[in-house]
């Protein structure tokens, strides 16, 4: 039996790369997400392409119960999780704090820290009964460096930071991996979805400047994955060679 990875929003960006980096690598697949129209091409798609198994679980992670239900639900086989990579999350709005949406706010706290919670939690059980796995949540330079009309997109990134470190230090009765993957700017559809889809603005955060793929991140996600059982990249800052951190990007205008 192939191993198994779960990858939360697995129909677009990161999630959608690293399902194919691990299926090409021959891993067995859980996908998930909100469109199940998309869940269903990507199975589909990386079954024909590379002759592996994909489970696909339609859910929202900001909904604990949904999340709990649909997890626990799955055939016992794909109770065999070996991989959880926590990569659903998003920005919404670029707006300075006196001008930002609550319901942004809420968007993003119930997403990049609740949804990942809910998850690790439904799946924590079942790497603790097989005494093997390697959480890796997807968090951001964002959560290294507070910068301007960041404030609670920053806030939520921080604490996915926060929460894989202590997930580290708890989880090492158990010989569970937990690494921290923090990415700086990457040409994904992340921009479109925080200027609430007007391509123009999405589109000037990277002019002037080659900034990260999707395919590179999870070329890291994979590459922490595959190493020995006895090493564990607790974290890993990537971007791209025109971005020093949150502050300093080089454009070529």
């Amino acid at each position: 039996m192939n191993r198994i990875v779960l990858i939360t929003g697995a129909t677009s960006g990161f999630g959608r790369a690293c399902a194919e980096k691990f299926a090409a690598n021959g891993y067995d697949l859980v996908i998930t997400g909100r469109r199940k129209e998309r869940l269903d091409a990507v199975q589909k798609e990386l079954q024909e392409k590379f002759s592996i198994e994909v489970l696909t679980l339609c859910f929202d992670v900001q909904n604990r119960q949904e999340t709990f239900n649909s997890i626990n639900d799955m055939p016992e086989h794909w109770k065999q999780i070996h991989v959880l990579v926590n990569n659903a999350g998003l920005a919404l709005g670029r707006d300075l704090f006196e001008n930002a949406s609550l319901d942004d706010w809420e968007t993003m706290i119930d997403t990049n820290v609740k949804g990942l919670l809910y998850v690790s939690r439904a799946i924590l059980p079942m790497m603790i009964a097989t005494g093997h796995g390697h959480i890796i949540n997807l968090g951001s330079i964002a959560g290294k460096e507070v910068y301007e009309k960041g404030n609670v997109y920053c806030a939520s990134k921080f604490a996915v930071d926060a929460i894989s470190r202590s997930m580290r230090i708890d989880l090492l009765p158990h010989q569970i991996k937990v690494t921290a993957i923090h990415p700086g700017a990457a040409e994904t559809e992340f921009s479109l979805v925080r200027f609430k889809q007007d391509p123009v603005q999405a589109g000037k955060i990277y002019d002037g400047y080659k900034p990260l793929q999707a395919s590179d991140v999870a070329d890291a996600v994979y590459y922490c994955a595959s190493l020995p059982a006895h090493v564990c990249v607790n974290e890993l800052v990537l971007t791209c060679t025109a971005q020093a951190n949150s502050y300093y990007t080089y454009k070529s205008l």
